[in-house]
């Protein structure tokens, strides 16, 4: 069987840009070079589109501007992209496996680009997508769903005016956290106490979102667990994240990425089978509750009393040396390469069945 043309889409212009690159790197080196022709198309931070090569790839801290700019051709059944620099179409793909982290990437927009040029993708579709990423409407819906998350308020922008501490003090207690709802990887967010610190908190997450999350503190411990399916979903062992007190005071964008003492992982956390199937299986409910398919990892609070407490889904998790995904996977007999492998059949598999579906009357 002749290898099948996998593209890896990385880059973006969100602020999970570098992130992005760095996952895509590890994708390319773990991918399966037998049954796979591994394709590189680049997201600069402007939003042009360029083919690149391993080298470009392992070398480029953010993606630079080349020749080789590609155009995409919606609709076309070979030759999806059109290289503007030579003229040559470039390489027909079997799938794509986009690891653009943020908003642009995992929001649904480039999801529905893919669906578009009917080509199969990696992990969520449109609708699956856009509801994880806007933790505002994933809340909402965990509820209707009876999955327990934390109290939340939520405003828009233009509701500036209507954000105050003593507000949200009343409603959700100190400290609490404020967040742009449509980033990942900890941007933006901040841990307040004070009223001082509120209206920068404010401020600084309507630096990156036209809309603002404050949560409720929860205290407990950080568990994580990747799921991955399409309509038949499973759930990875359980992993827990500890973050080092002394250095963080949460989880956040240095403990994740740049501090390598910023935290330590536990796979699988300590706790008893029973309770590990229970988060499981609400794991597996919340990513079913939000239309996930592909892969999810689903990021949640344990109480001191057990309580489950979903915090959020993400769809396109990180993919890094140390991100936890794929860990998680490893830990229950996945390896990276068969992980990844397993991503493309899913996404090949849902691209078949949705092309059986009837498109007129």
């Amino acid at each position: 069987m002749a290898a099948q043309h996998i593209a890896i889409i990385y880059g973006g212009k969100s602020t999970e840009h570098e992130i992005s690159i760095r996952s895509a790197r590890n994708i390319a080196k773990a991918i399966d070079k037998t049954k796979y022709k591994l394709a590189l198309i680049a997201i600069a931070k402007d939003g042009c589109w360029y083919a690149k090569s391993i080298e470009e790839l392992n070398v480029e801290t953010v993606v630079e501007p080349s020749e080789n700019r590609l155009s995409l051709l919606p609709g076309a059944s070979t030759g999806r992209f059109l290289n503007i620099g030579t003229g040559k179409e470039f390489q027909d793909i079997t799938a794509i496996f986009p690891i653009v982290h943020g908003t642009g990437g995992e929001d649904g927009s480039l999801q529905g680009l893919l669906k578009t040029m009917n080509i199969p993708f990696v992990g969520p579709g449109v609708v699956g997508s856009a509801l994880c990423i806007d933790k505002d409407v994933a809340k909402r819906i965990l509820s209707e769903a009876g999955i327990s998350n934390s109290k939340f308020l939520a405003y828009h922008t233009s509701e500036r005016s209507e954000i105050t501490f003593e507000i949200a003090q009343a409603a959700l207690g100190v400290p609490m956290y404020i967040k742009p709802p449509n980033l990942g990887s900890s941007i933006g967010i901040s841990k307040i106490h004070t009223k001082q610190e509120f209206d920068l908190a404010i401020d600084e997450a309507l630096r990156y979102d036209r809309k603002v999350l404050i949560e409720q503190s929860i205290v407990g411990r950080e568990i994580e667990c990747a799921v991955l399916g399409n309509a038949e979903a499973k759930a990875s062992p359980v992993g827990e994240v500890v973050t080092n007190e002394d250095s963080h005071t949460f989880y956040d964008y240095t403990a994740k990425y740049l501090d390598a003492n910023g935290s330590v992982t536990m796979i699988p956390a300590k706790m008893d089978a029973a309770l590990q199937d229970k988060i499981r299986e609400t794991a597996i409910k919340a990513y079913k509750a939000l239309n996930c398919e592909g892969m999810a990892r689903v990021d949640i609070f344990l109480t001191q009393q057990n309580e489950i407490i979903v915090n959020e889904v993400n769809t396109l998790p990180g993919f890094t040396d140390i991100s936890m995904y794929p860990k998680l996977w490893e830990a229950g007999g996945l390896s990276y390469a068969d992980l990844i492998t397993e991503l493309i059949h899913l996404a090949i598999e849902r691209s078949e069945d949705e092309s059986k579906m009837q498109t007129s009357v």
